[in-house]
């Protein structure tokens, strides 16, 4: 196995049927997220240099994909697949991290959000310093949101006036600082207290 990740262009899009399926498949399996897209809708994100493929020579193994909503205030990494052949291998979290590092670049002032009900891509971001937030922090563009209508779940966040569903709001500020990267540089920097022992007096001279 030799895959490579990196940013798609337009050499890449005869993948996109094929992307499109996977996702759809993905999808079909959980019963909830993925968003239908066509595949002129993922070349086009390829030709613009939004997305990631990874490849196994000429086999698709994984993709994502960045999408910008509220006038670029807000950014969502979509789209995620992996090959049914290359899961459990550590793959999707490669593939993260690579749209994350692109969605940093290419918008460093957006905050970057994801809705999930999956465990996995929870740990994925809270390891990126994603926080968990109410659907109130995340963007309000009605367009994201009829992303939503081919879950099974769509009738519980409709219900709730699109404030509140079964999936957890996840947010990453590029203006808040990472406590936990603090943390870990405290730990290292600050030298730890060392207690003195105490002269057994039974010996003393």
């Amino acid at each position: 196995m030799n895959v490579e990740i990196f940013v798609a262009n337009a050499n890449h899009i005869d993948f996109a049927p094929s992307i499109c399926d996977l996702m759809y498949e993905s999808a079909q399996a959980r019963g909830t997220g993925i968003a239908k897209r066509s595949p002129e809708y993922v070349a086009e994100k390829m030709k613009a240099g939004k997305a990631i493929i990874a490849l196994d020579g000429d086999k698709l193994v994984g993709f994502s994909y960045i999408e910008s909503w509220g006038h670029k205030k807000f950014v969502a990494n979509s789209g995620l697949i992996v090959h049914p052949d290359y899961r459990n291998q550590g793959m999707a979290k490669k593939i993260k991290r690579k749209i994350f590092d692109l969605s940093r670049k290419l918008y460093p002032n957006a905050k970057i959000f994801s809705i999930t009900t999956g465990l996995a891509v929870m740990k994925m971001n809270t390891e990126l310093g994603f926080k968990p937030v109410p659907f109130s922090e995340l963007t309000d563009d009605e367009e994201f949101w009829k992303g939503c209508q081919g879950c099974r779940n769509v009738d519980i966040l409709q219900r709730n006036n699109y404030k509140m569903c079964l999936c957890t709001g996840l947010l990453f500020d590029p203006n808040v600082k990472n406590e936990h990267a603090a943390s870990s540089f405290a730990k290292k920097v600050v030298k730890p207290v060392i207690k003195k022992k105490t002269p057994n007096k039974m010996y003393k001279k």
